[in-house]
């Protein structure tokens, strides 16, 4: 008789006290719900969902990976190891007991604005007129100076001596572009979350979200992510 995943004993010792923690968390929440694992476009996850969807974690990947099972050898319960192998990227996971519509529902409608980062591309120009910039202390002029804005002081006020142009739209923005995008309060990023897959504590499923290929196809491009992972 095959011996229980509920009773299967996970190693906590080579891991730092941080890793640790996280670690016990994630098998104490495997024991009871049921979790979707998600993706975020632009930017770090900047606010939680509300409580009543459940509890999340993000970030740490390789610590997660070994929470819940790297192969079906250490797996903490069923088909937990194919969630380990989805992990990559700006990835997290969702413990709750609310339904795939009712989270689905919940991320389809979440968006948040937030500045954009270097590499991310500018979805409108921005250009700025000369003149005092009265929201900036005088300190801030010779920051401004070396991100290329032509400031100067006048009577101790930060002032820009003529037109210039920060981006066009379509421009990959510079590290440059992108923090005087932020100095001056333009939000150009659409943070969004996507829910990719499921596991189900009852049944220990785990299936993809939002697909409709067989399960073989599903398999085929699970064993050609691991040809590459090798």
């Amino acid at each position: 008789m095959p011996k229980s995943k509920r009773d299967k004993k996970v190693s906590l010792t080579k891991t730092t006290k941080k890793g640790l923690e996280l670690k016990q968390n994630l098998i104490e929440e495997v024991r009871g719900r049921s979790f979707f694992s998600f993706s975020v476009c632009n930017q770090g996850l900047s606010s939680q969902p509300p409580l009543f969807l459940g509890r999340m974690f993000f970030g740490k990947n390789k610590v997660m990976m070994v929470a819940l099972g790297r192969s079906p050898s250490d797996e903490y319960k069923d088909n937990l190891h194919q969630v380990s192998k989805k992990l990559r990227g700006e990835v997290g996971l969702l413990f709750t007991n609310r339904t795939k519509e009712e989270v689905n529902e919940w991320f389809t409608k979440y968006t948040e604005m937030d500045f954009a980062r270097a590499g991310n591309k500018a979805t409108f120009t921005v250009s700025l007129d000369p003149g005092p910039l009265e929201q900036f202390p005088h300190s801030m002029e010779p920051q401004l100076r070396q991100l290329g804005l032509p400031t100067a002081l006048k009577r101790g006020v930060v002032t820009l001596l003529s037109d210039y142009e920060v981006c066009k739209e379509g421009d990959v923005l510079t590290p440059e572009q992108a923090r005087v995008l932020k100095l001056f309060g333009y939000e150009m990023a659409e943070f969004k979350v996507t829910v990719k897959y499921m596991w189900d504590a009852q049944s220990g499923r785990f299936q993809q979200m939002g697909d409709d290929l067989p399960e073989s196809a599903s398999e085929s491009s699970e064993e050609s992510e691991d040809d590459e992972d090798d």
